[in-house]
């Protein structure tokens, strides 16, 4: 069995405004596995440099408990950019994400800077998928995990910047976007990333976030972005096996370790047929539920 450590959930990754106090600190009690201390679009120009004071200090004084902490900085061509990746670097956070990644020479980059600067080997980058050129070169982007001084472990979708960019419209089962979405799954899951979904904007239309929670899932994405707090519930349950997935999974599972089974590549499971990767499927379903379970 897969150990559940192995295993971080990223159901609910909520975006918090690094300019707002109040945010930072309400975010010390909320449900998500999750929590992005925003540096870069949702602060103000004017208000930047008090931001990057806030969430430094906001993770270095911990207190989060099971949740998460990711650092979006600004761009290293903005003004703000090179302070931000220093701040995040002393602060320690779980990983720091990489706005406007496009080719992997990106990641490399700013693995360098992070490396230089001694953080520990638990300090992760995120790439934000969210240029034209990203989608492009996804698969070499994806690439830079087989480099662990890379230390990237995750792809987060941009969905309102590749529309900017793209003019591509954002619309119910987001057809146009999907071959983008499809081709960062596979290049995430080629290399051994994590993933997980763009926004969705109108936080008050429950019915169409969740829809849109379900099609993440459908296509492989181990979580949603978010970016109100009552988007959280629903998410988790999304993007959660459910007990029946579980328990059916945990039954393949003592199927294929009776020994008289330990030879064979497919068995009958309550009359149906399932083959040895349903086994290695229903491990990580397994561990996933555990390691939910055990965060709370």
């Amino acid at each position: 069995m897969t150990n559940v450590t192995d295993f971080r959930p990223r159901r609910s990754v909520l975006y918090m405004p690094g300019s707002n106090a109040r945010a930072l600190e309400k975010a010390r009690t909320l449900d998500a596995d999750t929590l992005i201390l925003d540096l870069e679009d949702a602060v103000a120009p004017d208000a930047k440099e008090a931001a990057r004071d806030a969430v430094a200090a906001a993770v270095k004084s911990g207190g989060y408990g099971h949740r998460e902490l990711v650092i979006r900085i600004n761009a290293a061509d903005t003004p703000w950019g090179a302070a931000d990746l220093e701040a995040a670097i002393e602060a320690r956070p779980d990983a720091i994400l990489i706005p406007k990644v496009s080719v992997s020479a990106d990641i490399e980059r700013i693995a360098d800077r992070v490396n230089a600067g001694h953080a520990p080997a638990r300090v992760k980058l995120w790439a934000m998928m969210e240029t034209p050129l990203a989608m492009l070169n996804a698969r070499d982007i994806a690439a830079a995990a087989r480099n662990p001084e890379t230390r990237l472990a995750c792809f987060v979708m941009g969905t309102n910047d590749l529309a900017k960019e793209t003019r591509a419209r954002i619309l119910p089962g987001r057809a146009p976007m999907m071959p983008w979405l499809m081709a960062c799954v596979a290049a995430a899951r080629a290399y051994g990333l994590d993933i997980v979904d763009g926004v969705y904007n109108d936080f008050n239309d429950e019915s169409g976030f969740a829809a849109e929670c379900l099609e993440g899932a459908e296509i492989g994405m181990d979580g949603k972005t978010l970016i109100h707090p009552k988007q959280i519930g629903p998410a988790n349950v999304a993007f959660s096996p459910s007990d029946e997935e579980v328990n059916r999974a945990r039954k393949i599972i003592a199927e294929f370790d009776k020994p008289e089974n330990a030879r064979k590549g497919a068995i009958q499971v309550d009359g149906k047929m399932v083959e040895r990767l349903h086994a290695d499927m229903g491990r990580r379903t397994v561990a996933l539920a555990e390691a939910i379970a055990a965060r709370a």
